[in-house]
């Protein structure tokens, strides 16, 4: 497969996903593949892939998941088994199409959710490890208050004139779908627990402590289900973005994680 350029969009069937690279040319390092939070896109990562790439001296990989960014829009309502559907259907696809070998899936959020369901879903050799940052894995009473409350400042404030600029036309269609689905009544019964002893691979997990989204008993899970090693480390004085909020220390525990997956390949 011919190089990608940085930037652009993957062509995958009917859906168009916007991507891009930092530090492309890197030699044969693992790729870190960034899986996005449940408002997030390319763009919410900012300055970080970039220093990601820096501090590890790999190849970064980001994309917008569809109904996010500048990706194609996606039907509404979501099924409440979109984060399935996500590893079960999508990401297998997105890493053919970025021509993506070996590598660490490093989910946010949602995106964490999907990176361990994907890692317990598949067998799939490329995957050195995960790092998962904020997931969910169950509901909790202070998500579904903190994604309330997100609801209303979506319809009170500017907070959808502040996520049009990540979001664009999908501005609505990726709160929608986001907030739509959590505050489902049936969403109380939504677990993804099943998937946690089938994962196979290293498994950093990662929590503010402050976390207004999940609570601790989110990471003590995957140590507590998982029979692949997992590193658990929660971080002082942060809430759901660590890469965000402490991005020293994210990139540190990062760092020290993938050293532990190279030297177990030697």
């Amino acid at each position: 497969m011919s190089e990608l350029p940085e930037a652009g969009h993957l062509e995958l069937g009917d859906a168009r996903l916007e991507y891009r690279f930092w530090n492309q040319a890197a030699g044969t390092e693992p790729t870190l593949v960034l899986l996005h939070e449940g408002l997030g896109c390319v763009a919410i990562w900012r300055d970080f892939p970039d220093r990601l790439a820096q501090a590890t001296g790999c190849r970064v990989f980001a994309y917008s998941r569809r109904g996010y960014g500048g990706s194609s829009p996606c039907a509404l309502p979501r099924p409440l088994t979109y984060l399935e559907e996500e590893a079960r259907e999508a990401l297998s696809k997105v890493l053919d199409a970025a021509g993506i070998g070996q590598c660490l899936l490093v989910g946010h959020s949602d995106g964490g959710s999907i990176a361990a369901v994907y890692a317990g879903m598949h067998d799939d050799p490329r995957i050195l490890g995960i790092a998962i940052i904020a997931p969910h894995f169950f509901t909790e009473d202070v998500a579904i208050t903190g994604i309330a409350e997100a609801k209303r400042l979506f319809e009170t404030t500017d907070l959808r004139d502040k996520l049009k600029r990540l979001h664009g036309d999908n501005v609505d269609c990726a709160f929608r779908g986001w907030s739509d689905s959590w505050l489902n009544p049936a969403w109380r019964d939504w677990n993804l627990t099943e998937y946690l002893p089938k994962i196979t691979v290293p498994v950093l997990a990662l929590q503010g402590i402050d976390d207004h989204y999940g609570t601790e008993a989110q990471i003590d899970i995957v140590v507590e289900r998982c029979t692949a090693p997992v590193t658990k480390v929660m971080l002082p004085n942060c809430g759901h973005s660590p890469h965000r909020e402490v991005p020293d220390e994210m990139l540190r525990a990062t760092s020290e994680f993938l050293a532990t997956l190279s030297q177990s390949q030697t």
